[in-house]
């Protein structure tokens, strides 16, 4: 536990370590607290899409942090700085809400729902029929598949939710095409966050509540591996996995001691 006080910067996911939907959960504000009073450098990095920097600093305002927009970074701006790099002004079909959307939009990339170059798929309210139709209608026209992130589930205050992953399925399932997926443990994101923090991977942990994207990102990043059970992992589905956290704590409340 002292080895991990002692690094200069924390990653940490959201849903699951800071909140369940709009449910601050224990001893996050203590951490918040201890991070800013030991002057630690921190980025909250998440997988989900659904949100922009600005509204995830609002709902954590609601829940009584203050924390600037700046220590925010989403699945949604990592995609939408991928497809800009790979083609810029593309044009795409998005399922989605309107923090991938407003990500899209900032980095230049053109809404089209005619003759798209890419389908891009993040965590969507009012995902349906029509959109699979239209979204396998594209792919097999040649539109590159894109996930926002490899999350199948999420946790929220009412249980667990399917998440990305899961509402990708039947897009690739129709076209016999899979989707390239960005958000963690895809080194594009973990280098930018890495980057946006300016702390080294040697002085660096992550937190997070999941083997699959937080744990393995952390252990092929050269980062601290932190699991937390706060969210959707338990001690006994650790087993289920050939790696391991370096820690594994019941919240982030343990970390200020």
């Amino acid at each position: 536990m002292e080895q991990l006080r002692a690094k200069k910067g924390f990653i940490c996911d959201m849903d699951g370590v800071i909140y369940h939907g709009s449910r601050l959960l224990p001893g996050v504000p203590q951490f918040v607290d201890w991070l800013y009073q030991e002057k630690k450098e921190f980025l909250f990095l998440t997988n989900s899409s659904r949100y922009t920097p600005r509204e995830l600093q609002q709902k954590l305002a609601r829940m009584g942090l203050d924390v600037d927009s700046s220590h925010f970074y989403t699945s949604a701006l990592a995609t939408a700085d991928f497809l800009k790099k790979q083609s810029p002004g593309c044009g795409a079909y998005v399922i989605g809400e309107h923090g991938l959307q407003n990500a899209l939009y900032d980095a230049g990339i053109v809404i089209n729902e005619v003759d798209p170059e890419y389908v891009v798929v993040g965590e969507a309210d009012s995902y349906n029929y029509d959109n699979i139709v239209q979204a396998v209608r594209f792919v097999n026209s040649g539109a590159k598949l894109i996930g926002t992130n490899t999350d199948i589930t999420g946790p929220t205050e009412n249980g667990i939710v399917p998440a990305c992953r899961a509402l990708i399925a039947p897009i690739e399932v129709a076209t016999g095409k899979s989707a390239y997926f960005i958000g963690k443990p895809n080194p594009l994101m973990m280098r930018t966050g890495l980057r946006l923090l300016g702390v080294h991977s040697e002085e660096t942990a992550i937190i997070g509540d999941r083997m699959d994207t937080d744990i393995i990102a952390g252990i092929e990043t050269g980062l601290d591996p932190i699991l937390v059970l706060s969210g959707v992992t338990s001690l006994a589905d650790i087993g289920n996995f050939p790696y391991r956290p370096r820690l594994i704590l019941d919240s982030v409340g343990d970390i200020p001691g």
